[in-house]
């Protein structure tokens, strides 16, 4: 299938590694202009090579902070400066970190809220004058699938990421009439830098090793195993090109069947 994304130009967060990074790649892959960002300039740069070597072609690097303010809004100008334009949004933000409801301060809640909410919101807004330019505009924020099924020890994730799900049906309902499609991703339980931290905090909590607690955490798989990043970014390129240009306000769950409801 020709997902016709050629000459397409996409800005993808949280980039350096993981999720992030294979989005970026397959995008490539198929032809677009790719710009990526993650707090790490050094990693940044690395991965910025690493798909420029794959796939001949120049990749645009833009560190920041998402968390930060005002860095989205810089982030955007700089990527649009260098693209020439804007057609696709990838927004993606490291999850907060583990723990129980009663372990956090405000002060940890307002850090989550800005790093897993305001991010997502921020980049968009800062998006859109671009995105209504653009004949084929998209936008994937990537959650996780606790905005459906509650992952223990991760209070903050579930309840942070739902509103970023909550934010990104509606703006599929408002912004529809402008020609910009809005999904989210709901990842499972994927071989990134991110799951096995989260392996390591429960190995530590229950005094066993990450290897037990990778074990019974894929006894719940349905598949029995984890994903591959390659196989969240097959789904997640398709959602953002023009391929499937009638699909939108869609929270797709790539998750091996972890989740268990039916709606």
């Amino acid at each position: 299938m020709d997902l016709q994304l050629k000459g397409k130009r996409a800005l993808v967060i949280g980039a350096s590694r993981g999720l992030g990074y294979a989005v970026a790649n397959t995008l490539a892959a198929e032809g677009c202009r790719v710009a990526i960002n993650s707090r790490n300039a050094e990693k940044l740069s690395a991965s910025a090579k690493k798909i420029a070597d794959l796939h001949d072609i120049p990749v645009v690097v833009l560190p920041a902070d998402i968390g930060d303010v005002d860095a989205p809004a810089g982030l955007i100008s700089k990527a649009v400066d260098a693209l020439g334009g804007l057609d696709l949004l990838v927004t993606n933000a490291g999850g907060p970190p583990p723990g129980a409801f009663e372990s956090f301060s405000d002060e940890d809640w307002a850090k989550g809220v800005d790093l897993s909410l305001m991010s997502h919101v921020r980049l968009i807004k800062a998006a859109l004058p671009h995105l209504r330019e653009s004949d084929s505009a998209s936008v994937l924020t990537i959650t996780s699938y606790s905005v459906k099924q509650p992952i223990p020890n991760l209070v903050l994730s579930n309840s942070i990421r739902a509103a970023t799900v909550g934010l990104t049906k509606t703006l599929a309902l408002e912004l529809g009439g402008d020609g910009i499609r809005f999904n989210s991703i709901l990842p499972g339980w994927t071989k990134t830098e991110r799951v096995a931290e989260l392996m390591g905090a429960r190995a530590q909590a229950s005094d066993t090793s990450v290897a037990e607690e990778l074990s019974k955490q894929m006894k719940e798989c349905p598949l029995g195993r984890m994903a591959e990043p390659q196989e969240f970014a097959n789904p997640a390129v398709f959602l953002l090109s023009p391929a499937a240009s009638y699909i939108t306000g869609v929270m797709l769950t790539v998750d091996g069947g972890m989740y268990k409801g039916t709606l």
